[in-house]
């Protein structure tokens, strides 16, 4: 049989070589056979305290049971009637115990014993009666009592010191004071501006960085000096880190990474002892990068402490700012930071000189959405029907976290589909589960339930594609997702839009209504569905009244504060600054708009009654119709009505 390549086949009736001694021995010692390397380093060693005492016991318990001669045990009667009998031998008294031999009988040899001495102030008297030689012996009992203090210690600080290794690695005792912060070398950090895309503004920005970094000669040669430091500043998933790794990536320079939480312990003075080290460390590996990701948990401004006095947390920002402070940006050490609440840091950590420059990196637009888009799919097999750019629209909002996310979505139902490919199928139900959640094939409702559901989501889809400046409809879906959708409509935006004007907000606000609407009109009645609708329409109308002057009643005048913060929570609600009478004249204002909007929907759906019907039948049937399909029966109805309205001569 020929042998094939690459496969091993076994001998029979071949004995193996042994291994020699020295084989074993450098096995033993974790060393391989037939490499030796000179370059290599040599193994290293450990060194346990365990090993010591496994050591120490092995050789007590070898003196004490195998090479000390066997002693007897005797009651002190025993002894008493071994001395009458003339067979007790040399005798050592100590002031507890009694030590000695007993003769032996038939050439047996003498037997030694020992018994425990009791209060007998004739012993001495038959001792010399009988002639026996006896000595007295004094142990001393400092070595004992020291033992006795010393090993409970000992056991106690081996046990705290295994519990602190535990714990993870820089957590001894003289570490606590050290930086936690991670180094990547310059070799290891492979990230670079070709892994970033949809921020093009904020890497542009950032390239002046890493000139400086590779060239520090060419700034300071015109007497110009770069930045001590940059805050990069976005919503979550931008890319913040992502975007100081490519710096760090581009320049070819190490990169000390940490968060901002890891610098306040519970113990005073830690955290400030931790700057001190990560800057001391950052110097030595100069030209390099301190990244310090979350700022906000070690920048909060200052005297917000409500107990006064000065915190931990405070001190640790004072020595951060004293450092900051403390170094020249020709040394070629760079601070970036990262935020998502600029708003809470403190003013002394904004000012030049310290934080000098400040990117914002925003939500990417449908160009960046497709850019990012195709570096995370460039692992990734797609179908020949897969359109990024189709993708990218369908996403407004996203960021490259979701982008990424979605992605992966996408790879996992190909994936669990035993798919060659991830079509475009995959990436529209990627786009469904990351918007509207998890699709819940278990839930079964009743056919009422069904039937209002579908109405509901005819309604909003008609409206949609009835009104002006609504965004086209992509797909509408009665199946439930996520924790309390029952069903949904997916609309595809055309293009990125950051200013919106009032007929484009009322088309919005009439959309949102169309479902409560079409459900009064169909069944007389509305249902708990309208719930999300309702709140969202309303702080669109409270927005265009109160905020934008939008009302022609209250004029061009803003009745709330200004504008929240960049990131904070849209539950955010500042306190008024108007009187009652304002705030009944808003309220009557807002239920104005929402009345006239109500009664626009009405008309509409009231005149395409027929398409509601079998746009709702049809959902009852398929649970889920595209948008193509909702604007060809729209269309049908149009030229039915044109059929049959009179044609007017002139």
């Amino acid at each position: 049989m020929a042998k094939k390549e690459g496969t091993s086949v076994p001998s029979i009736g071949k004995k193996e070589p042994e291994e020699n001694l020295t084989d074993k021995i450098r096995s033993f010692f974790g060393l391989r056979n037939g490499q030796k390397n000179k370059n290599a380093l040599p193994p290293k060693t450990h060194f346990s305290i365990w090993y010591f005492l496994v050591a120490l016991l092995l050789i007590t318990y070898l003196q004490q049971y195998l090479f000390s001669p066997k002693v007897e045990t005797i009651s002190y009667s025993q002894f008493k009637q071994n001395l009458a009998e003339g067979t007790v031998g040399k005798l050592t008294i100590s002031p507890e115990n009694i030590t000695g031999t007993l003769k032996g009988k038939d050439k047996k040899p003498d037997q030694r014993f020992v018994t425990i001495r009791v209060d007998d102030p004739n012993l001495v008297k038959e001792l010399d009666e009988r002639k026996i030689d006896y000595s007295g012996f004094y142990e001393s009992k400092f070595l004992s009592t020291l033992l006795s203090w010393i090993i409970p210690i000992a056991i106690f600080f081996l046990i705290w010191r295994y519990a602190m290794k535990k714990m993870g690695p820089g957590m001894g005792v003289m570490s606590f004071s050290k930086s936690k912060a991670k180094l990547f070398a310059q070799n290891e950090t492979k990230i670079t501006f070709a892994d970033v895309a949809g921020i093009d503004e904020a890497r542009q920005e950032l390239q002046e960085v890493v000139e400086f970094l590779k060239n520090p000669e060419k700034f300071q040669k015109l007497g110009g000096r770069i930045p001590k430091g940059v805050l990069l500043v976005g919503a979550p998933g931008t890319g913040k880190t992502l975007l100081a790794k490519a710096v760090a990536g581009e320049a070819k320079v190490p990169f000390f990474t940490i968060s901002g939480s890891e610098f306040v312990e519970m113990f005073v003075g830690v955290g400030a002892s931790r700057v001190r080290d990560l800057f001391s460390q950052a110097t030595g590996q100069a030209p390099c990068i301190i990244f310090i990701d979350e700022l906000d948990a070690l920048g909060k401004a200052r005297g917000m402490n409500v107990f006064g006095g000065n915190d931990e947390r405070e001190q640790t920002l004072n020595q951060l700012l004293v450092e900051m402070d403390g170094f020249e940006s020709n040394k070629g050490v760079i601070i970036m930071a990262a935020t998502n609440r600029p708003e809470i840091l403190d003013p002394a950590l904004l000012r030049p000189g310290r934080f000098d420059r400040q990117v914002v990196i925003d939500r990417p637009d449908i160009n960046g959405r497709e850019a990012i888009l195709k570096i995370h799919s460039q692992n990734v097999l797609l179908g020949l029907d897969v359109d990024l750019r189709k993708i990218a629209g369908l996403t407004p909002g996203f960021v490259g976290a979701d982008l990424a996310n979605l992605v992966n979505e996408a790879a996992l139902l190909a994936a669990r589909k035993n798919k060659e490919a991830v079509d475009s199928a995959e990436f529209d139900e990627a786009v469904d589960r990351v918007v509207g959640g998890l699709e819940k094939k278990n839930r079964v409702m009743n056919p009422k339930e069904k039937e209002i559901v579908a109405f509901h989501e005819s309604g909003h889809a008609i409206v949609a594609e009835s009104v002006k400046y609504a965004d086209p409809v992509h797909k509408i879906s009665i199946i439930p997702r996520g924790i309390g959708a029952l069903g949904y409509t997916q609309q595809r935006p055309t293009e990125d839009r950051y200013l919106m004007t009032r007929p484009e907000l009322l088309d919005r606000l009439a959309v949102l209504l169309g479902g409560r609407v079409a459900e009064e009109l169909v069944f007389g009645e509305i249902s708990t569905g309208a719930q999300n609708d309702l709140q969202r329409a309303t702080d669109i109308a409270r927005s265009m009244v109160a905020e934008y002057g939008m009302s022609d009643l209250l004029g061009p005048v803003t009745y709330d504060r200004p504008r929240q913060p960049m990131f904070l929570p849209e539950s955010y609600s500042p306190a008024k600054t108007y009187s009652e009478t304002r705030a009944t004249q808003i309220d009557e204002e807002i239920s104005s708009v929402m009345e006239k909007a109500e009664e626009r929907v009405r008309n509409i759906l009231s005149e395409r009654r027929k398409v509601l019907d079998d746009l709702a039948r049809l959902l009852s049937q398929k649970e889920m119709v595209q948008g193509e399909e909702l604007r060809k029966m729209l269309s049908e109805a149009t030229a039915e009505i044109a059929a049959a309205s009179p044609v007017q001569s002139l």
